[in-house]
């Protein structure tokens, strides 16, 4: 999924400052954050007589308010608010890269009223990222629905004397070791899409990680340095202004917001790195829920005003059964485990 792009340095997760375990300091500020969401009966009384939702239901955001998961999570819910004449409430509960909201939905009541976003970065980077999870992505969830897909953008400095990914890979090959990428951090999407650049072109290029995308950004601009692969909304937001150069996106296909930019794949066969999110709840739901669940997400994923309004942020909105997505995220957790390990990224 995108990352957040907040920029200031040096800010804290919320985590409890007590020494602890990460593990330990999680669950704790999770098992704080699982309040209860209006008073409902437990299953087999009541909570199933009447079709899934018979009250409002709580969506968490494991990510900050006001950025761009922020932003696509409440057109979703907006939609279906509209579909089933229920509130759907975006309740944000960021902290250590999303896990803090993903341990909240794994420990959340298996009603169906407590369902949030997963995600690349919480259900398929982390479990090799981090050392120790406070939640297993393959057994603590119910997978519902695939959300949206988002491509990171490659661009660059004006200033570099590269207008395609062929003359990039030129200069950097002539160069090994003189010019450098940002990232929002280590391990994330916009990270693994540098590493994995670096891999199939067979170039060397410095990374240089920052809190979030925007200080990373603004280095680009006045050439501290030389290239990024950020999330589209951020990334074509500045180029269109002038401010750096696009060469392509990270995705399998061209993106329908910008289908006049190539891919990394049409230059580098292989080449792959999506953001992607889906609608999850904690394990146990029932059938029927489940069911429920994903038909009304397909409705909403398929009607024609969220996918405008999806594309106008650069998503794709994407609609999958429950049993595809668990597999995509299983698919998604073996690709990216080598390129992980391979490039160190590790979180004790």
């Amino acid at each position: 999924m995108s990352e957040p792009t907040s920029g200031k340095k040096g800010a804290a997760d919320p985590l409890p400052a007590a020494p602890r375990s990460r593990r330990a300091a999680l669950l704790a500020w999770a098992g704080a954050a699982v309040a209860p969401f209006g008073a409902r009966p437990a299953l087999g009384q009541g909570t199933t007589a009447a079709p899934w939702p018979s009250q409002p239901v709580r969506y968490i955001n494991p990510y900050p308010a006001g950025g761009p998961t922020d932003t696509l999570s409440r057109l979703w819910c907006a939609r279906m608010s509209a579909l089933t004449g229920q509130q759907f409430v975006v309740d944000n509960r960021s902290g250590s890269a999303g896990n803090v909201g993903a341990t909240v939905i794994a420990r959340a009541a298996p009603d169906g009223y407590t369902i949030g976003l997963g995600g690349i970065a919480t259900h398929a980077i982390a479990p090799t990222l981090y050392a120790a999870l406070p939640f297993d992505p393959a057994k603590d969830f119910t997978f519902l629905s695939g959300l949206w897909r988002l491509p990171n953008l490659l661009v660059i400095n004006n200033d570099l004397p590269a207008r395609s990914v062929p003359e990039l890979i030129a200069l950097l090959r002539a160069n090994p070791g003189r010019y450098s990428y940002g990232s929002a951090g280590s391990g994330t999407t916009i990270h693994l899409s540098g590493e994995l650049f670096k891999k199939l072109a067979g170039v060397d290029v410095i990374h240089v990680p920052y809190r979030g995308t925007a200080p990373a950004m603004v280095d680009l601009i006045a050439g501290r340095i030389h290239m990024i692969f950020d999330n589209i909304p951020t990334a074509l937001a500045q180029a269109r202004e002038g401010k750096v150069r696009p060469l392509a996106v990270t995705t399998a296909q061209r993106s329908p917001v910008v289908p006049d930019i190539p891919t990394m794949a049409e230059f580098l066969p292989g080449y792959e790195m999506t953001s992607w999110t889906c609608v999850c709840g904690p394990a146990g739901l029932p059938a029927p829920v489940v069911a429920r669940i994903s038909a009304l997400a397909r409705q909403a994923l398929e009607s024609e005003d969220l996918r405008r309004a999806f594309a106008g942020h650069g998503a794709t909105a994407w609609w999958t059964s429950p049993e595809d997505i668990a597999a995509h995220r299983a698919a998604e957790q073996e690709r990216l485990a080598p390129l992980i390990r391979a490039i160190g990224a590790r979180v004790d």
